[in-house]
């Protein structure tokens, strides 16, 4: 896998894999943001309370500086916690009538972790080579 990422840098180059994962991380995760919204939204009406939103979007939301800061080591924890939305787009993909949701929650969480790690890689590399 090392020797891929390597080839992958040699023939694309840094700045340019650290750009189009940057795009990838940002794209995601705005989708990924607009799911939790909606989702938490949804079941907010039901419960009558913010608890359901919050839980939703909050661990999003708490990379938001780390994002905007271009930080590696954020970008690397992102990766790790999109894992767990991820998993629950796996259930809720499950659950009767909720499979087109659950399978886009868990693809977007999936392109925003693929997105996380390539950046958090490719950025460490630059910043090690500057």
């Amino acid at each position: 896998m090392r020797q891929r990422l390597e080839g992958l840098e040699a023939r694309h180059g840094l700045d340019t894999l650290t750009a189009r994962s940057r795009q990838l991380v940002l794209g995601s995760y705005v989708l990924l943001l607009l799911l939790m919204l909606y989702r938490g939204v949804a079941v907010q009406s039901e419960a009558g309370h913010l608890g359901p939103l919050v839980a939703f979007v909050l661990p999003l939301v708490l990379f938001l500086p780390s994002i905007l800061g271009r930080r590696p080591r954020g970008h690397a924890w992102l990766a790790f916690v999109s894992l767990l939305y991820f998993t629950q787009g796996v259930m809720v993909a499950t659950l009767p009538g909720q499979g087109l949701r659950g399978l886009l929650e868990a693809l977007v969480s999936l392109a925003l972790f693929t997105g996380c790690m390539g950046y958090a890689r490719f950025r460490s590399r630059q910043l090690r080579a500057a």
